[in-house]
This record gives structure tokens, sequence and C-alpha cells, in this order.
């Protein structure tokens, strides 16, 4: 009897709605954070059961607040249940953006065009024939197209949630509040609230956000109070793999004033993944040197479930360090962000073109006289032209002894005289006639 046996199909594992495997793992199911550029930054997107910390030290923005808007829409437009820890939560929630339209792709923006008008105009331009196959610079990873894709959305800053979805996903308890004021320890009624809700949830994936853990409305809190929660956080979240969180920090406490020398390292070592906005407003010579870009984005640490490595340093386009990536792993790259009319896009930092954006690019005229040829200053002691002819005009100013004192310009023809050959002189010593020298 044969011991051969067909090779059956493999059965492919029903994942979530909004969920995929992970390019590391198929053990590990992530889940977007609405921002293509950010999931690539994490390895794909955020793995379920990790956490995911903002810190936006720059107190005149709001950028970490505009990443959990962008984590609750995601959730909410792929069918996932949500539920948003604030005092204001539902009207957090209803300034998130939301999808431009179901029946017509995104409009680009004006920047976009200009990228895209830019990028044709380049190439049309002819080139060496070795360098045709090579990749088109870019900057960032390209997003989603279409509308219809579960995992990541496309979403429109100059669109809001509308009431009517609002009222609707409240209704279908997708969407759910938890207040944290009116009790005398509000970390620890929240993390209660938090863990019956994930007990009561039927393994579907769920969405914990937190806007602004630690802001006035938790209370007098100190450095051990934020740190116990975000242990019995992550502790929870392995309890419960379906779930995920996604938190930001106000200014006052995202740097080291606050916690002390090792703040932010010990927040990165309670936390999956841990970054910091570093907007530009607060120091205006970084605006001036990175026109293009709103802040620099610094990677404190980054998930890595069921595995050592993480998988952003083997599969993320941005950072630059796997194989896959244009610098084929030769380093990482400095990140940045900058928010555009219609998104928020992580990208490379770079140098914009030298000389700045107002630098001329056009062939001066023939008749522009360049600094090189001027001097500092021009007027009635500046040197006319010399002629064809050997003469030169000079003129001698003498040190001012008295107010007034007058220039007194001198004309001196000076012509060009060769010198003179020199007559050969022979010399004999009396001695020796014989022998002579010249």
């Amino acid at each position: 009897m044969s011991s051969f046996k067909r090779k059956a199909a493999a059965k492919h594992t029903h994942l979530p709605t909004g969920t995929r495997f992970s390019p590391a793992s198929p053990s590990t199911t992530i889940t977007s954070t609405g921002i293509p550029s950010l999931d690539d930054i994490l390895g794909g997107g955020l793995p379920l059961s990790c956490s995911l910390l903002v810190l936006a030290p720059d107190p005149h923005s709001a950028y970490g607040e505009l990443v959990q808007k962008y984590f609750i829409a995601q959730g909410l437009a792929c069918g996932q249940r949500v539920c948003v820890v604030d005092d204001d939560a539902e009207e957090f929630v209803s300034e998130c953006m939301w999808m431009s339209g179901l029946s017509a792709p995104p409009t680009p923006d004006s920047e976009e065009a200009q990228e895209t008008t830019s990028d044709a105009d380049g190439a049309a331009v002819k080139i060496a024939w070795r360098y045709e196959q090579m990749k088109q610079f870019q900057t960032t990873v390209s997003s989603s197209n279409q509308l219809t894709d579960e995992f990541c959305r496309t979403f429109d800053l100059t669109c809001k949630l509308s009431p009517d979805v609002l009222k609707r996903k409240t209704d279908s308890a997708d969407l759910g509040f938890v207040t944290v004021s009116g009790t005398a320890k509000p970390m620890f009624s929240v993390i209660n609230e938090i863990a019956m809700i994930l007990e009561e949830s039927s393994g579907q994936p769920i969405r914990i956000c937190i806007p602004a853990m630690g802001s006035p409305q938790w209370g007098d809190l100190e450095t051990q109070d934020l740190l116990r929660f975000l242990h019995q956080l992550r502790s929870m979240l392995r309890r419960h793999p379906h779930a995920c969180a996604a938190m930001a920090l106000p200014a006052f406490m995202s740097s080291d004033g606050w916690g002390g020398p090792g703040w932010t390292e010990k927040l990165s070592w309670l936390v999956d993944a841990s970054i910091t906005l570093a907007a530009f407003t607060a120091d205006p010579s970084l605006s001036a040197l990175f026109p293009s870009h709103h802040g620099l984005l610094n990677i404190h640490t980054l998930p890595s479930p069921h595995t050592i490595l993480s998988p952003s340093d083997r599969f993320s386009i941005l950072r630059g360090i796997s194989s896959n990536s244009s610098s084929a792993g030769g380093g990482e790259n400095n990140l940045a962000f900058k928010c555009m009319r219609k998104r928020l896009v992580f990208e490379t930092l770079h140098l914009d073109v030298e000389g700045g954006v107002g630098e001329r690019r056009t062939t001066p005229a023939t008749n522009a006289v360049t600094s090189e040829t001027v001097g500092a200053h021009t007027g009635p002691s500046a040197e006319p032209e010399i002629g064809k002819s050997a003469a030169a005009s000079l003129q001698i100013q003498f040190e001012e002894t008295q107010k007034g004192a007058a220039l007194i310009p001198l004309d001196v023809a000076v012509t060009e005289t060769k010198p003179a050959k020199a007559k050969k002189r022979v010399a004999f010593q009396s001695d020796r006639p014989d022998l002579y020298d010249f």
C-alpha cells in the first residue's frame, strides 16, 4: 500500500474585520492606526494585545490628539468596537476626521497635486538609459487608494464624523465612553471599567483610546500612579489578545521635566510602542531649516510580540534598516512628520534644495553683475573700466584730517615697459688666463 497522501489545501483562518496577519509571524494579528506611514514604522500595524503611547511635549500643538483621532476613526470605519476614556469623550469623537465619500476616490489636495505634477514633468526629462529602471525618490509610503480597504481607510481632515454615524455607532454599542472624574481614585476606577469591558467582549477586536491620560481631570497624580496604571493595562491586554490600546499624554507630562531624569525611558518600558512627536513650533530656527516638515519623530520602543526582534526592523521602509528599503540596510533614517490640509504624513527627514526654497534656479541675464565683480559699495570711488590701451586711471584718497576733506583724483598713465636684456660680461682670472666666467 502506498504511503503517498494528497496534500490538502491549507485552511484559511478567518480574521476579524480590519485585521491581518503580521508579516513577521502568522501567530500575530495586527490592526491599523489609520495612518499608513505610522503602520509602516510599527512594522505593518499595531499588534493586538499591545499598546501605543504618543508623547507630544509641545504645548502649542495637538499632534498627539490627532493620532488618537485617526485611531478612533479607523476603528469605527472598519466596524471594530471602540472605547474612549475621557470626560468629554463624545465631543472628542465628534471632532474625528472621516472619509471624503464612498462613490468617488479621494481628490488630492494642492500639495499632493504639485508633487504629482512635478513627478510627471520629471518623468518626461530624458536621462541616461542606465537610470531609467531606477525607482523614483520617495519620502513616505503610498496610502491606500481604495476606500473599500478594510485594513486602513483613507481619511480626509477636511471631513468630520457625521452625527448620524456617531449616533448609529453609539446605539449599536460599537462606541462606548468611560468617564474619569467623579471618584476619589480615577486611576483605580478607570482600570476596573476597562477590565469589565474586556471581560464582556465576545472576542471581536476592541480598541481602548485614552486621548489625554494624566490631564487635570484625572486629579492630582504622581509618577508612581501613572506607571502602575500602564503596568496594569499592559497585563490586562496580554490576557485579552483581541484588544489593543492607544494613549497620549498631555504636554507637561511628556518630558523629563515632570517625571524626573529617565522619565521617557520608564514610560517606554511599560508600553509596547512609544514615540515622541517633537514639533518645531517651539523653535523657529528649526522651522526655517526644515520648512517642509512640522516636527521630528523620535522612536523609543517598538512592538515585538511573540518575537525578540521587532518586525519594524525587518519590514519598515521608512526606517531604512531592512534590506527591502532604498538604503539597503545601510542605517536608520531620520523621520519627521507634516500635517497637510487633508492628512498627516510621516516621512524621512531630508534637506531642501541648497540655498532654500527661494534660491534662484534660472540663468542670470547677460547684463547682470555678480557680487564677485562688484565691490561692497559703488559711487564716486568706483574704478572705471580699463580700455584696450595700456593706460590706467588711478584714484588716491588721503586720510581725512579735517571735515569735508576733498578727494584728489590723479590720472597717471601707466605704460608697459619690457625690461632691457642684460649684456653678458666675461671675467678672466689673472693667474689662470685660460679660465673665464660669465
